[in-house]
Order: C-alpha cells, then sequence, then structure tokens
C-alpha cells in the first residue's frame, strides 16, 4: 500500500512538476541569454565557447543602445499605437461580441460563422488591398493604417468575449428590461462591468501584437520620425556588423513593458482564458 502511494505521488505531483521546471527553464532561457548578451563586451560575446555568464558587468550598454537610436521617440510611437489600438479592440469587440450572444436577429450565427472564417485567411492575402485602401485615404505614412483595423473588431477577440457573454444569465439583461433601459444602456452599465476579465485578456494580446508588429509598420511608415521600436532596433544592424551589445539591450528594454503587463495583469488573463473556455 505504501509503495503505491509513493509510485502515485512521484506519477502525479513529482514528474509533472520536473517536466514544468524543464519546460520553463528553455522558454527562459532565451531572454536569459538575451540579458547576458547585453552585459558582455564585444570581445566575449565573440569568444569560443561562449560564456554562460559575464566576465564583466557592462551597462553602459544600456546607455549607448537609448543615445544610438531615438529610443524614447521610437518607444512613444510604440506606446501611441498600442494605446489607441486597445481602445479601439475593446470598444469594437465588446459591441461586435455583445450583438452575437445577447441580441437574437435573422442570420446571427450565419454571420459569425463567417467571422471565425476570416481567422483563417492569411494577412498577405488582404495586404495588397489594405494598403490600396489606405493609399486612396491619404492615410499611407501615418499611424492610422495600425490603429484603425483595431476599430473593426478581431475575429478571435469576438469568439472569445462572445464565448464569455454567453455565460453570463440572461436575468441580467431581462432585469434591464423590465426597468425601461435600452439596450446600450443594458451593455454599459450591466454587462461591462461583468466583462472586466476578458477585456483584460483582449487589451493585453492587441498590446503584445501592435508592441511587436514589424510587418505593419515596414509596409505603411516611411517616415524615419514615426518608426516603432520594433523599426528602430533595425538600426543597430547595418552591411559592415551588428552592434550585438547594444542590440540586446535595447530588446532587453523593449522586452521589459511586455514582462511587466503580464505580470501586473495575469490574475485577469488567466481568469478571462480559462472562463471563457469553459463557459458557453
Amino acid at each position: 500500500m505504501q509503495v503505491k502511494r509513493i509510485k502515485r505521488i512521484v506519477s502525479v505531483k513529482i514528474i509533472p512538476r520536473i517536466i514544468l521546471i524543464l519546460m520553463c527553464f528553455i522558454f527562459i532561457l532565451p531572454y536569459y541569454w538575451m540579458i547576458t548578451s547585453s552585459l558582455k563586451s564585444s570581445e566575449e560575446l565573440r569568444s569560443v565557447p561562449p560564456t554562460l555568464f559575464p566576465r564583466e558587468f557592462h551597462f553602459e550598454h544600456y546607455l549607448q543602445a537609448v543615445q544610438f537610436i531615438p529610443f524614447f521617440r521610437y518607444m512613444a510611437n510604440s506606446l501611441i499605437i498600442v494605446a489607441f489600438s486597445i481602445i479601439g479592440a475593446i470598444i469594437s469587440n465588446s459591441l461586435i461580441s455583445y450583438g452575437f450572444s445577447r441580441i437574437p436577429w435573422p442570420g446571427r450565427n450565419l454571420i459569425f460563422s463567417l467571422v471565425i472564417a476570416t481567422m483563417f485567411i492569411p494577412f498577405p492575402v488582404i495586404l495588397v488591398a489594405l494598403f490600396d485602401i489606405f493609399a486612396k485615404l491619404g492615410l499611407v505614412n501615418t499611424f492610422f493604417p495600425l490603429i484603425l483595423p483595431a476599430f473593426t473588431g478581431g475575429a478571435m477577440h469576438i469568439f472569445m468575449m462572445r464565448q464569455y457573454l454567453l455565460g453570463l444569465p440572461m436575468e441580467i439583461s431581462d432585469a434591464g428590461y423590465i426597468d425601461g433601459a435600452s439596450e446600450f444602456q443594458i451593455f454599459r452599465i450591466l454587462i461591462l462591468p461583468l466583462m472586466q476579465p476578458v477585456i483584460a485578456v483582449t487589451a493585453i494580446f492587441t498590446a503584445l501584437n501592435h508592441w511587436n508588429d514589424f510587418l505593419g509598420p515596414l509596409i505603411y511608415i516611411q517616415d524615419k520620425n514615426l518608426y516603432p521600436l520594433s523599426i528602430g532596433l533595425q538600426f543597430f544592424r547595418s552591411e559592415q556588423l551588428v552592434e550585438y551589445s547594444m542590440l540586446m539591450a535595447a530588446s532587453t528594454l523593449v522586452v521589459l513593458p511586455v514582462v511587466v503587463i503580464f505580470l501586473c495583469f495575469q490574475r485577469f488573463f488567466i481568469q478571462g482564458i480559462t472562463v471563457g473556455s469553459l463557459k458557453g
């Protein structure tokens, strides 16, 4: 009996934890290498075999990195794009998902299926058409082509919010109807406060996508003063050499806000994912 209990503890608790620790180590390794590389000298970076820990710490690489390019200007551009995209994503996706989940209307399920089908369309397929639209509107070389799509909703966020809203009792809306509230008042006063977890997930996903977006700014933005950080990092590379130390230092600074955002909102992130997937 004691042997069976030990085997059960090993198979259920110990082995899964060992596997999780190993997986965490694999995922953390690239970030560890990036941070340590940012603190190494150029000679140490070229050494063979590579060192796992810096012999000397060169924190000046971070100061050199922010001075090598207009780092804070590019960061401000990235923050503008991310902030307005989050606002657009929250407004559009919450309204659209509310219509697909709480309001009955003819053809609702068919239209929802078509919206979900857009998830399978690769972005390069519609890239030329989008560029042509924004070019004719005179919006190329501005932030609008990077921000406006967030105000039209995204299939993944709509699906996630709809699943979450399907788990809310319809009695909440019925109580609003009885009190004489309009549909928009029910959405704004009763439903929207209950959507905080899934709204946080949408905000995190939107922030990550636009913070790391490289292809969009590369296509639409031509003025160097409007570049976000994802494009600005390319200035550490030239035809002759790559400033690896400063590139790794700048990359660490770019990744840092993402880590902070996730640590601050991980409770809402996990809650929104689990509730949205279990209900509906």
